[in-house]
């Protein structure tokens, strides 16, 4: 059965990448109220955000693990509090808490990707009740996993795309030309959010694309901000991307028809 995360619109989806920051929009940061309502203005239906734990406990959006591009502050979010980075984020956007997103943006489907291990459970119990809004990925399957527990302990039952030990046990899979070994790779695996290349290895290739369709998996590619090749991943049969340039990218989609 299709987890309704994928339901809310038809494939090629556009993941707007920390929401949309317009080129005129002086001030305003990725992962922020202002970049998420952008996005949202512009079309969006689905975002990719980060999760970081600060240091009173709070799971809130956020890319980096200090204040550093973004504020100049070479603090780390786990040793600021809430309270003051809500102060530092307010004129840079506005800073959200994943359970805050989730309530403000109740149309938006959130793609979160928990960066440090500390906030895996934290997220998992802020997005249960909005499982059925919210797709969870990690570069880190334990973080992924983690998380994920925490949201089914609460009673919620979010979509997951692969970690970085899924997808190179997927990859194998798939040069081993198994059907069975694709689908054991994929088990439990709602999508494989993956770059077109790895330094000089090509990732997304037709016969990786055929075999994640064939075990049931979409397949997403990040980031990809030039128009040409958004066509290009588009006909090859990719169903996602992952984008800087939600409003261009879904300018490409409606020309396609």
């Amino acid at each position: 059965m299709t987890h309704p995360w994928f339901a809310a619109t038809a494939t090629p989806r556009i993941l707007a990448h920390r929401g949309l920051v317009p080129h005129d929009a002086e001030g305003v940061v990725e992962n922020t109220v202002a970049a998420f309502a952008a996005a949202h203005a512009g079309g969006a239906v689905y975002v990719e955000s980060d999760c970081h734990l600060t240091a009173d406990g709070v799971p809130i959006l956020f890319h980096d693990e200090d204040l550093n591009r973004v504020a100049g502050d070479p603090r780390r979010i786990a040793d600021v509090r809430f309270v003051e980075l809500e102060q530092i984020m307010a004129s840079r956007g506005g800073l959200l808490t994943v359970g805050g997103a989730l309530q403000t943006f109740p149309t938006l489907r959130f793609n979160l990707d928990v960066k440090v291990a500390t906030a895996a459970a934290p997220v998992g119990a802020a997005i249960a009740r909005y499982a059925d809004r919210v797709l969870v990925s990690s570069f880190d399957d334990r973080r992924r996993r983690a998380a994920l527990a925490a949201a089914r302990a609460a009673g919620g039952e979010p979509a997951t795309s692969a970690g970085r030990t899924t997808i190179v046990q997927a990859l194998l899979a798939v040069s081993s030309r198994s059907r069975r070994a694709v689908r054991h790779a994929l088990v439990g695996i709602d999508a494989l959010q993956i770059p077109e290349h790895q330094g000089p290895v090509r990732i997304v290739t037709p016969r990786l694309v055929d075999a994640a369709h064939e075990a049931g998996v979409e397949v997403h590619v990040w980031t990809v901000n030039d128009t040409a090749d958004m066509t290009r991943l588009l006909d090859l049969g990719v169903d996602g991307l992952v984008t800087d340039r939600a409003d261009a990218a879904l300018k490409v989609v409606a020309a396609r028809g």
